[in-house]
């Protein structure tokens, strides 16, 4: 049964409890900017081992008056994707249960909690 099953079966009570642990949380900073990272756009999973944004790719930017600069690919890690997911603070999308890494979503919960700790 996943995480977004089990939290159906909640009550109102216990969902309320269960954000207000989540937003409690103390997440190290790699988890934090990866929280950052989905409340941009939904992370898919890159190759198993990271997690970015759908068709993420290498952008260009002028930097400078005669130099473009290439700006990385942000990315997180399956661990802390991984993490974020049993706190609560990222949640797999609805309707993407027959892929082998569903794509995830922040949730309520992580949005405040970056509002708190912003």
């Amino acid at each position: 049964m996943s995480t977004d099953q089990e939290r159906s079966l909640l009550s109102s009570k216990e969902k309320v409890e269960a954000n207000s642990r989540a937003i409690l949380a103390s997440l190290t900073p790699s988890q934090v900017q990866a929280l950052k990272l989905a409340r941009n756009g939904d992370l898919h999973s890159a190759d198993g081992r990271s997690w970015t944004h759908l068709n993420a790719a290498v952008t260009y930017t002028r930097s400078d008056r005669f130099e473009e600069r290439p700006n990385k690919v942000k990315s997180a890690t399956a661990t802390t994707v991984e993490r974020l997911t049993k706190l609560d603070l990222l949640r797999v999308l609805d309707g993407m249960d027959g892929e082998a890494h569903p794509p995830r979503t922040i949730t309520m919960a992580g949005k405040l909690w970056l509002l708190k700790h912003k």
